[in-house]
């Protein structure tokens, strides 16, 4: 990861001033930095990162234990504890550290524009992993019913980078999981996803890992399991999945989500199997934006 930070200490309009936004910033509550007890200051649950490095937690937790915490938290009030919004790393070096007290600066703002603030404040630090930054997205469209492109625009990323971190979610829970602890870069992600296959892309993951390969020799392997006949396939695809894979990254593009396609195909006793179309969205109003696209909201 990197080592790049952008801090707190400016205050929240430093945080998020290249952010477009629909309404300015909700001002402190509390006014300015407070000193809380560090017992009452709880874990969110729309808290982004999962995973911390050891090692930069224990570096942290001794620059901690010599001159106390230096960035404030950014906390919200909820019922008698304070809620976090960032500055997860800080509160687990305090404890570690055994603080009896931390800064906070308090802010008044609902469910979501904490959420976006966690986000906001981990990704501009470039603290969260690939699969943190994704579920952080998933988050804002599933609890919020928020579109990609809202997302893309209150996070400062391209619509294009929000879809493309989604859709490392459709990847193996073991895939998954070395995107999480950085084994894996997320070119070589991409070419996993083009291959559709979860058993098969767990097993080229792992030998990825084991023998340190880079994405052009994953992109080498994953065309030759494609090629490779498949016994338990009982069935021909009528379309050659290559070209199917390239229609459905062309769907991807243009649509901005994740479009597969199953192929219609042909039995050994000449019965056909039907293909179909999937097309992946994530509330109504990003369903009412492939609809547009589709060229078919008009007629409903």
């Amino acid at each position: 990861m990197s080592a790049k930070h952008i801090g707190l200490g400016r205050g929240l309009g430093a945080l998020i001033k290249d952010v477009p936004t629909e309404a300015p910033p909700a001002a402190p509550a509390g006014g300015g930095v407070q000193q809380v007890p560090i017992e009452q200051v709880h874990k969110s649950p729309w808290q982004p990162r999962h995973i911390i490095s050891a090692e930069s937690l224990e570096d942290l937790t001794r620059s901690v234990r010599e001159r106390g915490v230096i960035q404030p938290l950014l906390v919200r009030r909820v019922e008698d504890r304070y809620e976090l919004i960032a500055g997860e790393r800080r509160l687990r070096a305090a404890q570690a550290a055994e603080l009896r007290q931390v800064p906070v600066i308090v802010m008044d703002v609902p469910d979501r524009e904490a959420l976006e603030l966690a986000l906001i404040e981990n990704l501009q630090r470039e603290d969260l992993n690939l699969i943190e930054e994704a579920e952080g997205y998933r988050a804002l469209s599933d609890k919020f019913e928020m579109t990609q492109e809202q997302i893309a625009q209150r996070v400062g990323k391209a619509r294009a980078t929000v879809a493309n971190a989604l859709r490392l979610l459709e990847l193996p829970d073991p895939v998954k999981q070395l995107l999480a602890e950085n084994r894996l870069s997320a070119g070589h992600a991409k070419v996993l996803l083009g291959l559709g296959i979860p058993h098969e892309q767990e097993l080229l993951a792992a030998r990825c890992v084991k023998e340190d390969l880079s994405v052009r020799a994953l992109e080498t392997l994953v065309e030759k399991a494609r090629r490779s006949p498949r016994k338990r396939r009982a069935a021909k695809s009528d379309v050659p999945e290559n070209h199917l894979q390239y229609l459905a990254d062309r769907l991807h593009e243009h649509l901005g989500t994740t479009v597969r396609i199953v192929p219609c195909r042909t039995l050994a006793n000449g019965k056909k199997l039907k293909g179909a179309i999937e097309i992946d969205y994530f509330s109504s109003d990003d369903l009412d934006r492939l609809l547009v696209l589709l060229g078919v909201a008009d007629d409903l």
